[in-house]
C-alpha cells in the first residue's frame, strides 16, 4: 500500500489498513470508515446545510465529519468526560481506558463542551519540527495565528528535544491572561524502510483558573503571576521589544532604533525607554 495508509473497496465491501499503522491508528481508521456506512446521510444533511458549493471544500467537510465521528465512536461522550474528571484529564490513562493515541485523548479533550456536561475548555496545537503549525483548536479563547508559526518561549518546541516526555508550563499573553499547557511529541506512520517517520509535538492547555483539575499542573505555583513565561501570539504580531528571541519586528508597533545602544531585541528599544 506504498502512499495509503487506508482503502476502501465499496465493490468487495473489504477495508484495508497499512501495516505501518498502529492499534489506535487502525482502530480510528476502522471507526472513520463506519462513518460513512452508518451515518452517510446524516453527514450529507449537514454538508447540504453548510450552504458550500464547491465540491472540494463538501468533500473535505465529509472527512473532517467523518473524523470527528470516529472520536466519538471511539471515545463515547459521556464515559470519556466522566473518566476524564475522576483521573483529572490523565491523558496517559485515557489512552489507556480507551485505546487511544496521546494525540487522539487531547484532540477529544478539546470537544468535551456539550450544554450541562462540559469538560475543562481545552485549547490544541500541533507542530512540527520546522515550527509550521497543522492543527488549531480552542475552547478556551486562545489566540492562535491564522498563518505562521507560534513563540518561541512556549514549551512546544522544546518537547522535541526529549521525546515522549510531558513538558509543563505556565504562560502569559501580553493581555495577562494566564494558561497552562503541556507538550510532547506523537509519531506518525512513515513510508518504509528508508523515510523517516513524521515527528510533531502537541501541545494541549487551559486558562489558569481550571488548571487546578489538570493532573499535570501539580508542583507549579499557579497563583504567582511572576512565574509564568511571557509569550505572544508570533512574533510578527507580539509587541514585545524586551525578547531576546523575537525574530521580526512587530506590524503594529514603530521602532525605536538607536546606532550606539543595543537592546535585548536586535529591532529596537521599547519606545518609552528613559535613560
Amino acid at each position: 500500500m506504498t502512499g495509503e495508509l487506508r482503502r476502501y473497496d465499496r465493490h468487495r465491501q473489504t477495508m484495508f489498513l497499512s501495516e505501518l499503522l498502529d492499534q489506535p491508528g487502525r482502530c480510528f481508521q476502522l471507526a472513520y470508515q463506519v462513518a460513512f456506512l452508518e451515518q452517510a446521510r446524516t453527514i450529507e444533511q449537514i454538508v447540504d446545510q453548510s450552504g458550500l458549493a464547491d465540491e472540494e471544500a463538501r468533500r473535505l467537510l465529509r472527512i473532517a465529519l467523518a473524523n470527528y465521528f470516529a472520536a466519538a465512536l471511539l471515545m463515547p461522550y459521556g464515559a470519556f468526560l466522566r473518566t476524564a474528571e475522576e483521573t483529572k484529564y490523565d491523558i496517559r490513562l485515557l489512552g489507556r481506558r480507551f485505546g487511544t493515541s496521546f494525540e487522539q485523548v487531547c484532540h477529544r479533550l478539546t470537544t468535551l463542551q456539550r450544554a450541562g456536561a462540559r469538560g475543562i475548555p481545552f485549547f490544541l496545537i500541533r507542530v512540527d519540527n520546522a515550527g509550521n503549525v497543522s492543527k488549531r483548536f480552542s475552547a478556551a479563547g486562545f489566540h492562535f495565528a491564522r498563518f505562521g508559526g507560534t513563540c518561541p518561549r512556549w514549551n512546544v518546541h522544546d518537547a522535541f528535544r526529549v521525546p515522549g516526555e510531558v513538558y509543563t508550563q505556565v504562560i502569559s499573553m501580553e493581555d495577562g491572561t494566564r494558561y497552562f499547557s503541556i507538550a510532547r511529541t506523537v509519531s506518525r506512520a512513515g513510508s518504509g524502510i528508508g523515510v523517516p517517520g513524521d515527528q510533531y509535538v502537541v501541545g494541549l492547555g487551559c486558562e489558569i483558573s481550571h488548571a487546578r483539575n489538570f493532573a499535570y499542573s501539580v508542583g507549579h505555583d499557579l497563583d504567582n503571576e511572576h512565574a509564568a513565561t511571557p509569550i505572544g501570539v508570533n512574533c510578527r504580531l507580539c509587541e514585545r521589544l524586551d525578547c531576546s528571541q523575537r525574530a521580526f519586528p512587530p506590524l503594529k508597533r514603530r521602532l525605536h532604533v538607536e546606532e550606539h545602544v543595543r537592546g535585548v531585541s536586535a529591532f529596537g528599544l521599547p519606545s518609552n525607554r528613559t535613560d
